[in-house]
């Protein structure tokens, strides 16, 4: 071997080195990645075109999703049921004189952390921590909005009825009003947040008020299921050969659920994590990934048809604040912000229906009602990944302008993802727009969909296309990927 191969070879091993040493499987964690984990990863290619002088903000809409959450009493049993398995996979190995060497310490004597604990779902303190901080950092950023005294009619604050929501909504609101009441030695002040029935609030629930949106999901639920079993049965069988070990796809599929609860709410990142290498995290992420896009997220036109109450909504209360603009009504007479906390099932959504993560000339495919590509596989590069999209406590924000000294519209409104500017492929890649045009272009498109009539199963409706048709589609592409990354083409589900 020639000394420049060997240098060559030197430097690869190193660079690979390297790059291990360096991912931080806390950022690849899908949604339920923390936030402060990947709040400033932003793409540095897009460079924002910045709020213009003498513009000023006259109106905020946020739209959050619950801080970082204990995991459900459904997935607690799962950790138990995981735990109970691997000792009988160790009492089995010793059984037969076979030592399970490889298998860490720690997984042999590891017990569920969240073991006897009845409830689950909650708000964790770290997901209090979360929004707290949000709600600080959004007022300093606008002190023009949050100037007033606070009127729930002028700061209304709306969370759905699940607990994790409302709680969130409520550390928002003592970190937006810290220091300007009188309760506490931290100044703290009562605020409302208002909720509508679960069984009807179709504007931050509107999937659970979705009947169509409800059959979909439950009629995909074994392709879904099916997309990921090639990559969960590689990653098996490399463990099971690295640790000698008998695990099982369902094993797999529990250590990485007991990854992403370690990593997010304990810090815990030698432990689960630990056992698969950055290139099966890559893997286990996108497949998390695919299943967000397929029934949340661009995957199908309903996801996010859906959403349009949320978006009407949205653009009403802007509406509203340039009347009063307008009509120079008295400070404290009308509202200043609207501030929104849901769930994932609420942000993704949202996101598409304005046009965000797309790729290249995705935007006019959605406009034009086409089905999207998935996402691509790893080691390719995409812009659709949970983490970003809808990590906890993930929000967009759209801040409406009063710019009174441009001469081509004197409203903008600009959109903050995490609180980062984002290019909108309907106002020409920029994130500052003008408010006309952005109806025209992002929110008009999709006003022709009713939600009623999305929803609500109606036997006078023509027969859709049989699903298997569609779930064929799904098949081709799934057992295309062993012998070739390149996605599929437009996949509707």
């Amino acid at each position: 071997m020639t000394m420049a191969a060997i240098l060559f070879l030197l430097l690869t091993l190193f660079s690979i080195t390297k790059a291990d040493q360096d991912f931080d499987v806390r950022q690849h964690l899908s949604t339920v990645t923390r936030y402060g984990a990947v709040k400033d990863i932003v793409d540095n290619s897009f460079l924002s075109s910045g709020v213009p002088d003498g513009c000023k903000p006259i109106h905020l809409n946020l739209v959050a999703r619950h801080g970082t959450r204990s995991p459900t009493k459904k997935r607690m049993r799962e950790l138990e049921m995981l735990a109970s398995h691997i000792q009988e996979l160790l009492k089995d190995a010793k059984d037969k004189n076979l030592s399970p060497q490889k298998v860490p310490a720690w997984l042999q004597k590891w017990e569920s952390p969240w073991k006897g604990k009845l409830k689950g779902g909650e708000l964790d303190i770290k997901g209090e921590e979360e929004l707290y901080q949000l709600g600080i950092r959004v007022r300093e950023r606008f002190p023009d909005i949050f100037n007033e005294d606070y009127h729930p009619d002028v700061y209304n604050i709306k969370a759905t009825q699940v607990p994790r929501a409302s709680a969130s909504a409520v550390a928002f609101g003592m970190g937006l009003f810290s220091g300007k009441g009188s309760l506490g030695p931290g100044h703290h002040r009562a605020f409302a947040v208002t909720s509508e029935s679960r069984a009807s609030d179709i504007i931050l629930r509107f999937f659970d008020c979705c009947q169509t949106y409800k059959d979909f999901r439950k009629s995909h639920g074994p392709a879904v299921d099916k997309l990921k079993e090639p990559i969960i049965t590689e990653i098996t069988s490399a463990l099971a050969k690295r640790y000698e070990f008998n695990f099982t796809r369902q094993d797999i599929s529990s250590l990485w659920f007991l990854c992403k609860q370690e990593a997010s709410l304990l810090d815990i990142t030698d432990q689960a994590c630990s056992l698969f290498s950055p290139t099966e995290v890559a893997l286990l992420e996108w497949v998390d990934d695919l299943e967000v896009f397929i029934v949340k997220g661009y995957g199908k036109s309903l996801n996010y048809r859906m959403g349009v109450p949320l978006l009407k909504d949205v653009v009403q209360s802007m509406d509203d604040a340039i009347k009063a603009k307008e009509d120079n009504q008295a400070p404290g007479s009308y509202e200043k912000a609207r501030l929104r906390f849901a769930h994932a099932e609420t942000v993704v959504p949202f996101s598409c229906l304005l046009g965000l993560f797309l790729e290249g000339s995705d935007f006019q495919r959605i406009q034009k009602e086409e089905p999207l590509d998935l996402p691509p596989k790893p080691p390719q590069k995409r812009n659709w990944r949970g983490s970003t999209v809808a990590p906890f406590a993930g929000n967009n924000m759209l801040v409406l302008y009063s710019c009174p000294a441009n001469s081509s519209s004197k409203y903008f409104v600009q959109v903050l993802h995490n609180e980062h500017p984002i290019p909108m492929p309907g106002c020409d890649g920029t994130d500052f727009c003008q408010f006309e045009v952005f109806k025209e272009r992002v929110v008009n498109p999709h006003m022709k969909h009713d939600y009623h009539t999305l929803c609500n199963v109606n036997l006078d409706q023509p027969k859709q296309k049989p699903e298997t048709s569609k779930l064929s589609q799904l098949f081709r592409w799934l057992f295309r990927l062993g012998s070739d990354d390149t996605p599929s083409h437009g996949v509707e589900l």
